[in-house]
């Protein structure tokens, strides 16, 4: 006949396993059904807030100008950005574009260009956005939550720096629409093709409210179909 004490530890010894086995289902239970966080792209959840326009997607398009090759067309109005090519030929971008109060016109220079930029917000902007509530930092370096994106070129003028950029976005969703302070914003993608041909000294023609960008010829007589599909 066993002992007392050893049918006590033998209960003893059950009890610990079962309990051991149901923590054990329980932890396995967890894991399985838990959903992984979901990294850290702000591409992937702007584009699932709205898709970009087909419109607004880089294309090459017929644009005759008299303007030299390299040129840089912003036509704020319809929201395209054109890089002439010559021989009747541009690459046409989408942009987004200051709102209303914001937008502005004329002719400046890519005086500096910079790979995930920083952003120092300007003391109006601080300001302002201040005033809604919204702390902004004084300084904020380069990355993919930088309002300035992959890619910036700086915009000068005949008095420095005009204080406007051609920038990226980490809100692709906003291509086509007024709602920044007078940049000129395009999708990473679109804003990093048209860093590797800008060379510095470029001229950009800034097409918008007030006219003081002068006389400017072009036109945009649509998709060049053949070379947008095959390059050339």
């Amino acid at each position: 006949m066993l002992k007392l004490s050893t049918l006590l530890a033998a209960a003893a010894f059950t009890v610990t396993s079962l309990s051991g086995i149901s923590s054990a289902n329980a932890l396995t239970s967890t894991t399985r059904t838990a959903s992984p966080k979901p990294p850290a792209d702000v591409v992937m959840v702007a584009t699932n807030r709205k898709e970009v326009n087909p419109k607004f997607k880089k294309q090459i398009v017929r644009f005759s100008t008299t303007e030299k090759p390299g040129t840089i067309i912003v036509d704020t109005n319809n929201k395209f950005l054109y890089y002439t090519l010559g021989n009747n030929r541009a690459i046409r971008y989408g942009i987004g574009v200051g709102r209303e109060g914001f937008g502005w016109s004329g002719v400046v220079k890519v005086r500096r260009k910079a790979e995930w930029p920083g952003w120092t917000p300007p003391p109006q902007m601080i300001a302002r956005e201040r005033k809604k509530g919204h702390i902004l930092p004084a300084y904020m370096p380069g990355g993919e939550d930088n309002p300035l994106g992959a890619r910036a070129l700086y915009l000068y003028n005949g008095g420095g720096d005009s204080g406007f950029r051609i920038h990226g976005t980490n809100q692709p969703w906003s291509i086509g629409q007024n709602m920044s302070s007078g940049c000129i914003r395009m999708m990473n993608k679109d804003v990093t093709d048209l860093y590797e041909r800008v060379a510095l000294g470029t001229k950009v023609i800034v097409v918008g409210p007030g006219n003081r960008q002068g006389n400017v010829q072009y036109d945009d007589r649509g998709v060049d179909i053949l070379r947008t599909l095959f390059g050339g």
